[in-house]
């Protein structure tokens, strides 16, 4: 187990003398603590698939240094990083039995043979697998073979971390959340460092106590699921989690007031001395906007259609050019499709450029 400290790390796969603006990861310096339980989250394509390799050692970096528990270990083996890596592809030995694929890492150290029956027996408990030990691996259901290259990743108690690439995405959807749950207790009864890669946000925030969101190979925002929801520091941010996601429109802030097609929303926060020239935009999310009839000093807007999820409502909203989700209030029910916006001011961010401007109380 091992504090990970990630220092200016950067890599391109065009080479070092590659422009900036290509790398598949940009410059990015964190620290995960020993004992962490980490999500990468992102789009396709984004590097956190880049990033996690990195840490493993699969690809050597172009620039920066990886650091486990301060000590440089940039240019060592995968072997040397003592790393268990699980991929989106379960990768079992058919010819074994269940039991055995579990001992394998464990037998290649030369752990001794009363060591490997305990803790194999302590994994497969924890993941269900006991009755299955004496099976061979073929011909199980592929959430079986997935619990057993888990199962492999987390069956050697001294690695430095334990990295997750996609490892649900062959899984019926019913299982997810079965095996969802299974890691998150895993990760308590275990106590080790845990990086998941995945672009589903439902994963991520079920998962993990920390939050990744990586966008163009760029670390946008770290933090836990709540603070991501919350108060989320760039627009990709917002928009990527949540659903809906956050609204993000066009607008003219001066003060406490922004603008929107030449209606006043009230800020919680005062915004003076924007820079000229930046682009504005503020970000609320669509459960901080009610719809509501028709009034004097509201902003107006056009329901395009209502999306009813069960328990709460969504309209799919007009205004001008822009578009945005806004909850229907139990019980409301539009006369037509021209409604009114109300916004609660406390949960309207101000962006600039795509970055949260913080404002002044």
């Amino acid at each position: 187990m091992a504090r990970i400290d990630l220092v200016d790390l950067a890599h391109s796969y065009g080479g070092n003398d590659a422009p900036p603006a290509s790398f598949a990861l940009k410059p990015v310096t964190m620290t995960w603590r020993q004992g962490g339980a980490y999500a990468l989250l992102g789009p396709s394509g984004c590097g956190k698939t880049t990033l996690l390799n990195l840490i493993s050692g699969i690809v050597t970096p172009s620039r920066g240094k990886i650091l486990f528990d301060g000590a440089d270990i940039t240019q060592a083996t995968t072997q040397k990083r003592n790393i268990a890596q699980v991929f989106q592809f379960p990768v079992i030995y058919d010819t074994m039995t269940v039991g055995e694929n579990l001992a394998f890492p464990l037998k290649n150290r030369g752990v001794p043979a009363a060591d490997i029956a305990a803790r194999v027996r302590q994994i497969a408990d924890l993941l269900d697998l006991t009755p299955y030990l004496n099976r061979k691996a073929t011909r199980l259901t592929a959430d079986a073979k997935q619990k057993i290259s888990l199962g492999r990743g987390l069956v050697r108690s001294d690695v430095a971390a334990v990295l997750f690439d996609e490892p649900l995405t062959v899984i019926d959807p019913e299982l997810k959340w079965q095996l969802r749950s299974k890691l998150k207790a895993l990760h308590r009864e275990l106590d080790l460092t845990m990086i998941y890669v995945t672009h589903d946000q439902t994963e991520a925030l079920t998962f993990a106590d920390t939050v990744v969101v990586m966008h163009d190979g760029r670390v946008v925002q770290s933090g836990t699921p709540a603070e991501l929801f919350d108060k989320p520091a760039h627009t990709f941010v917002g928009y990527f989690i949540g659903s809906p996601g956050m609204n993000i429109v066009p607008a003219q802030v001066s003060g406490r007031e922004a603008r929107i097609d030449g209606h006043i929303i009230a800020l919680k926060r005062s915004y003076n001395g924007l820079a000229p020239g930046v682009r504005i935009e503020i970000g609320v999310r669509p459960e901080f906007v009610d719809i509501a009839a028709p009034a004097p000093g509201l902003l107006a807007a056009d329901i395009e259609r209502i999306d009813d999820l069960g328990r709460v409502r969504f309209a799919r909203v007009r205004v001008g050019d822009a578009k945005l989700a806004a909850r229907v209030p139990p019980g409301f029910s539009p006369a037509g499709s021209g409604v009114s916006l109300v916004f609660d001011p406390a949960h309207v961010h101000v962006y600039a450029d795509s970055l949260l401007v913080e404002g002044a109380s």
